[in-house]
Order: structure tokens, then sequence, then C-alpha cells
């Protein structure tokens, strides 16, 4: 039997009265729904089952005389950007030309220093405060990741928490946006090079963006995004680099170029690489996975196993060392501050049940009481894919097994 710090499922609790009875009912309904949401979609099930609805309806038709039986509607085809497509081929041409030109120096690091800046405006902006509602932030902080994040040049605050919010809630199925089933290179950056699926833009209406819409922050960069995209992306590093180095226009511009190439690159290994390489600790029945490659590219964001089984954790992970997750250590810092407030986290114990349960055998728990019998586990009812804190189908009663820090609020 697992050690008394693990949580036992109800069916296999024994209580002394009464009382403790009441208590094992009421944490197994809590662990039903947080240590066994179904990590798989049935949203394509659905949508196929619509599709031979209509087939079989279309060959029930009778051919009278020489009509032909009305065909089902085609299916979805390809249509490519090709403003898109140019506009990375060129980018990527000023990315080598820069880099093979002027090679590694002190003007490199410098603008390398906007590609770590641009990276937290990702990591810890748009993706865990806005999108997932990992944790609050002042107006300060909302202001500087705001700013981050346009440095960043990955569309504004508002469309990639959208984005994100439907890849997680639609993972891998056509209303994702950048669909691992399509293929690496697809969920890589070929989704950018397309029009988007017809499910990405039906069932991406049904997100819920009120809470962004209220942030006078996120109202306000999207508002005049592409005034301010510009200063900061391109007309603050390429100045300051001029100012300082004394480098031409070219040189900085090369520059500039490939901290930007290579700061997308590490942004979407995470929609790539952590969707078909690493181990699944947390659950084996989804692509996500853990990975350290992407972890230290992307700053804390390469265990994306977990990521997807706890969304709304502010570490995305279950490791504690910083070395592996920067961007942990700039919350955690901000925290200490009082800029950041209200940071959630996963108890280790329900994340070592989790990892018992659905894991593949990769993680310490499982490792550890692989010979335990866990099956009577894996009954539970299934719950759909979450977004974040703020989502649907996160209950109360779920919030308030997650552990607060800084918490500002007396009650969830």
């Amino acid at each position: 039997m697992p050690p008394n710090n693990f949580l036992v499922p109800a069916s296999t609790a024994k209580s002394t009265d009464d009382g403790g009875s009441s208590n094992d009912e009421q944490t197994h309904e809590v662990n039903t729904r947080l240590l066994n949401r179904k990590s798989k979609n049935v949203l394509n099930a659905n949508e196929k089952m619509k599709r031979l609805e209509v087939i079989e309806k279309v060959q029930q038709v009778e051919v009278v005389e020489e009509t032909k039986v009305e065909e089902v509607e085609e299916e979805f085809k390809v249509e490519y950007v090709w403003v898109n497509i140019i506009g990375f081929i060129v980018l990527h041409y000023w990315c080598f030309r820069g880099i093979l030109e002027i090679g590694f120096n002190t003007i490199t690091l410098f603008h390398y220093s906007f590609g770590i800046i641009s990276g937290f405006g990702i990591t810890a902006g748009a993706h865990r405060l806005w999108a997932h509602g990992a944790f609050k932030a002042n107006i300060p902080l909302k202001i500087l990741l705001a700013f981050c994040q346009t440095v960043a040049f990955q569309n504004s605050i508002y469309e990639w928490s959208r984005d994100h919010r439907s890849h997680h809630k639609f993972t891998d199925t056509n209303a994702d946006p950048h669909s691992a089933s399509r293929g690496f290179f697809f969920a890589h950056m070929g989704w950018l090079m397309c029009k988007k699926h017809p499910d990405v833009i039906k069932f991406g209406r049904k997100i819920d963006m009120s809470d962004l819409e209220r942030d006078p922050v996120c109202a306000f960069q999207k508002k005049y995004y592409w005034v301010l995209m510009p200063i900061c992306n391109l007309v603050i590093p390429i100045s300051l680099s001029m100012y300082i180095f004394g480098t031409t226009f070219a040189v900085s511009f090369y520059l500039n170029a490939w901290r930007y190439v290579l700061a997308l690159h590490c942004t979407w290994l995470v929609n790539s690489y952590a969707h078909f390489y690493g181990t699944k600790p947390f659950d084996k029945n989804i692509k996500p996975t853990d990975s350290y490659t992407v972890a230290l590219l992307a700053f804390g964001e390469g265990w994306h196993n977990y990521h997807h089984v706890f969304p709304y954790d502010y570490k995305t992970s279950d490791h504690n060392k910083y070395w592996c997750n920067f961007t942990t250590a700039l919350l955690d810092f901000m925290a200490w501050i009082g800029w950041a407030t209200d940071l959630k986290m996963i108890d280790p114990n329900l994340v070592s049940k989790r990892a018992l349960r659905t894991g593949d055998g990769s993680h310490i728990s499982s490792r550890i009481y692989l010979n335990n019998n866990y099956e009577d586990c894996r009954t539970y009812e299934t719950v759909e894919h979450i977004w974040g804190w703020q989502d649907e189908k996160v209950c109360d009663e779920e919030k308030q097994v997650v552990k607060i820090i800084n918490s500002t609020e007396s009650s969830l």
C-alpha cells in the first residue's frame, strides 16, 4: 500500500466512524474531477458521427430515372497563405545572413537579451497569466509583461491566448489551431502558412474570453497592437543597438531578425517537439509530452504532459528546480516583491496519484510504487478538457484542493 501522504481512493479507504465515511465520499468526488480528468477529446469523434449520419441519409436516397445521388460535402482542403509563406522565407534569409556575416559577439548577445525579454513575455505573460489565469499580476507587472509580449511579435495577447485556450480545450483535433495530428511541421509552423480549419473558427467562438476583454492592459494592447508592435519589436532593439555599439542599420536589422526567428522556433517547439518526443508521466493517452530539451529552450514550457493535465499550475510542472524552469524563478521573484499574487499550484500528493493512475510509468511515484495495484482507481467518471482556471468545467470543489501562494482572497 502507498504511504500515508498519498491520497487513497474512497473505495479503498476505511473509516472508523460515520464522519470519516462522509469525508471519504467528499474526497472521492473532488478526486474524481481533478485526478482523473479525461484527456482524450471527443470532438473529432462527434464530428465524424455527424458526417456518417449525413452519408447514411444520402445513401438512402433512391435514384429516380437518371438522377444521381447527391454528393456529401467535400473534405476540407488546405488553402495556403502565400504572404506568410514568402514572409517566413525572407525572414529566415535575413536571420541566416545576419548570423553568418556577423557571427557571435557582444552585439549578438545584446540582441539575444531581447530574445529573453520576449520569451518571458510569452511564457509568464501571454501563457501563464493571460491564457491560463495561473496567477494574478498588479498593473506594473501587467504592463511589463505586455511590453515583453509585444517585443515577441506573436500576435496580440488576446489573440495568442484565444488560440492557446482552443489548443487546450480541443487538443489535437481539427479545432486545435496547431493540431499535432496534422504532422510535426504543421504543429511547428505550418499552421501559420495556411488558413484555419473551419472547426478552429467554429469552436474557437465558444471559448470564454470575457476576462481578457475586461483587462485594461490587454484591451489597450489589442487596440493599438499594430502601432506598438513595430516600436517594441523593431525600433527599440535596432535603435539601441546602433546607438550603443555604433553599428550600421543593416547589421542591427539582421541580428534583430536572427533574435526574432530564434524566439519563434523556441516557442513553436512546444507545439511540435513536445507533442511527439518525450515522456508522458501523467497521462499516456494524450500526445503532449514532457521534454527537458524544450523546457530549457522555452524557459520551462517543456513539461507539456503535466501542463495539459494541470493547465492552471503556475509552474507548469511538478519540478522545483529553477534551472529547467526560468519562468517560475521570475514569477517567484515577482511574488516575493508583491507584484504577483494568487499563484496556483497542484498539491504534490495529487500529482503523484494522477501519475500512478494514468501515467506511462516514467514519474518517480510510478517507479517507486510500480508493484502496487491501482486498478480500482481507474473507474472514475471522465471529464472534458479544460483550458485554465476560469474554465466552466473547473468546479468550486476542485478549486478548494488547489494551493494558492500569496493569496489575496479570503475564499475561492
